[in-house]
């Protein structure tokens, strides 16, 4: 039987391309999204997943939301904390409803999810849970530290939750990517494009987000089952831990 598998921010950028992989991959997906109803719906027609919409840093909402998910779809076996934001200032320019944004949905999300879907994994004896980071919670980045936090937060987080599932067959990964040529991404100028991010990656060129589904469609997999609290660090070589 195909196992269920919940990606947030699910419809678009990073997480349509996870969504979509999983899916390719044998995966029954529910797709989680926030707020971009047009967008939802056009990513459902395109592929027949259904779309689940919550706000990732609601605890109550993710409770019914999973209720449904469970009715609708089955029981979450593998869940994909990818939904994430940015409001980015220099911290003496950064309001408190900034940070605690970016914390919120970054980071205490993933308590949400997790302590959402945490006792049926347990009661199956096996789960997936994959964290979507990013290099800049690994070295840091000017006019992120709500970002970087939230970010870094992430990978303490599935280290922690590493150790105490591992013997209930549940591991716990993360996946760190760099520079993404998702729609945000290549809306940046090109001469900025060319001149201040390419020569920073040694590879020469954007990641493409099939590249970061690829990751997680493997940590998802029964291939993976001696890989927990470990972190794949998807960045063109730009930073090497």
């Amino acid at each position: 039987m195909a196992r269920v598998a919940l990606v947030t921010g699910g419809t678009r950028g990073i997480g349509k391309a996870i969504s979509i992989a999983l899916k390719d991959a044998g995966y029954k997906v529910a797709a989680n999204y926030a707020g971009n109803d047009e967008a939802a719906a056009a990513f459902n027609k395109e592929t027949g997943i259904p779309v689940f919409k919550f706000d990732v840093a609601d605890f109550d909402a993710i409770t019914a939301a999973v209720v449904k998910i469970k009715a609708d779809v089955g029981a979450i076996e593998v869940l994909v904390n990818n939904a994430g934001i940015t409001r980015d200032k220099p911290l003496h320019k950064m309001s408190k409803a900034d940070w605690d944004a970016v914390i919120n949905t970054n980071l205490s999300s993933l308590f949400n999810l997790s302590r959402n879907v945490i006792d049926d994994m347990r009661a199956a004896n096996f789960g997936r849970i994959i964290s979507i980071s990013s290099i800049n919670g690994q070295k840091g980045q000017f006019g992120q530290t709500n970002y970087a936090a939230s970010k870094a937060g992430d990978l303490g987080f599935t280290k922690a939750l590493a150790l105490e599932t591992a013997s209930k067959g549940i591991t716990v990964n993360a996946v760190a990517p760099g520079y993404i040529g998702t729609e945000m991404v290549r809306a940046v100028p090109e001469e900025v494009l060319n001149t201040k991010i390419l020569p920073l990656i040694p590879v020469g060129r954007l990641g493409e987000p099939d590249e970061i589904a690829r990751c997680v469609v493997f940590l998802a997999s029964d291939a993976a089952g001696f890989i927990t609290g470990s972190t794949i660090s998807a960045n063109g070589g730009q930073y090497m831990i």
